[in-house]
């Protein structure tokens, strides 16, 4: 008889420096925090990570993890039922939605990895490979890096579309909007103002750069006003998709975007929305509303569950979180005509941490 008793639950938190300073319409940044997840059975590590802060690794190794130790692994619904029903007091949302993400991507890897398959085939797979997009294009770049960037996306990696951030200086944003279709010619062009603006600010934003031939404008006001985002949606220039949702912790996160519609195109992140599990959930809402769903950020954890939820777009290929999870995994995924694809013959994942090199950077 088998044995996967969950055994061991770990979780570390990392500090990684920007290669230089980032900010989007209502943030900046020099840092990024990245948390592991580690849980044993049956001889098998699962893997799991989120981007969240290092206040979680509390969380995860005392009060989740008591919800987790002993468990039968291949018991992933049923663990996470017990995990929601763990944080009723603390907030679902933010923090104890990341943390239960990490743990619940982490045990799907361990679920694959007992049954020696990649995660993709035990989910059951409906591509072989994920359209990306490249991202980045942060309001602190230079024109000339803001080209350079976005121009290698197109050219080295073969991506469709691009996206940069604008928001910080919405005077300035048309020169810099008109520098990047320079610089990627015909293909599809994307801004993310990350609730910057009102929304009357959003629709005379889109009208004004209405020539540079915009495709999707996402989060012009903030993800928490869907009525905003409804009024943008429908007085937005035709052909340009107003796209939320990588602030969803919940299913009726999700539900109340699609609800109107406040979006053209649904945005789910797997380390925030409860996991592969939770992307899963969103993925089956979306296939009922006939919305189409677009992975945010984190392309390693989202690959495998990319090529098996319905109606997936695209996964945005992020500057910044391409460049940790090439860091810290073997295996992360590489760029081959403007796409990623899981590798069928690693089990789970496909994701190994590189301890050793990463240690530099462990906080917690």
């Amino acid at each position: 008889m088998r044995d996967a008793a969950i055994r061991r639950v770990a979780a570390h938190a990392y500090e990684i420096p920007t290669d230089q300073p980032e900010a989007d319409g209502t943030l900046s940044w020099d840092k990024t925090t990245i948390l592991i997840v580690e849980i044993e059975a049956g001889g098998q590590k699962g893997l799991g990570y989120t981007y969240a802060d290092a206040a979680l690794v509390p969380l995860i190794a005392g009060k989740l993890a008591s919800e987790v130790t002993e468990r039968d692994a291949f018991d992933i619904a049923g663990i996470g039922d017990g995990l929601w029903r763990s944080v009723r007091n603390l907030g679902r949302g933010g923090l104890a939605a990341t943390a239960i993400s990490a743990i619940d991507i982490a045990l799907w890897d361990l679920k694959a990895k007992l049954l020696d398959l990649s995660l993709a085939t035990l989910l059951g797979r409906r591509r072989e490979n994920v359209p990306i997009y490249g991202s980045g294009g942060f309001t602190t770049y230079s024109n000339e890096t803001l080209q350079a960037q976005l121009a290698g996306w197109v050219e080295r990696d073969g991506c469709r579309w691009v996206k940069m951030k604008v928001g910080t200086h919405p005077a300035a944003d048309p020169a810099r909007i008109e520098a990047a279709r320079r610089a990627i010619g015909d293909r599809g062009l994307f801004i993310d103002a990350n609730g910057a603006f009102a929304p009357n600010e959003a629709v005379a934003f889109a009208q004004r750069v209405a020539e540079q031939r915009l495709s999707w404008f996402e989060e012009p006001v903030s993800s928490d006003d869907v009525d905003g985002l409804f009024f943008v949606r429908d007085h937005a220039l035709a052909g340009v998709d107003v796209a939320a949702g990588e602030y969803g912790y919940t299913l009726d996160d999700f539900a109340r975007l699609l609800q109107r519609p406040s979006v053209d195109v649904l945005q789910a992140d797997v380390t925030r929305c409860g996991g592969i599990s939770g992307f899963l959930q969103v993925g089956a809402l979306c296939e009922a509303r006939h919305v189409d769903l677009s992975g945010h950020c984190a392309p390693a954890a989202h690959r495998h569950v990319a090529c098996v939820v319905p109606r997936l777009r695209h996964l945005e290929w992020f500057h910044d979180h391409v460049r940790i999870e090439h860091l810290f995994f073997d295996g992360a995924p590489q760029p081959q005509k403007g796409a990623i694809a899981p590798d069928g013959a690693a089990p789970g994942l496909g994701l190994r941490l590189k301890e050793r090199d990463v240690e530099r950077f462990r906080v917690a």
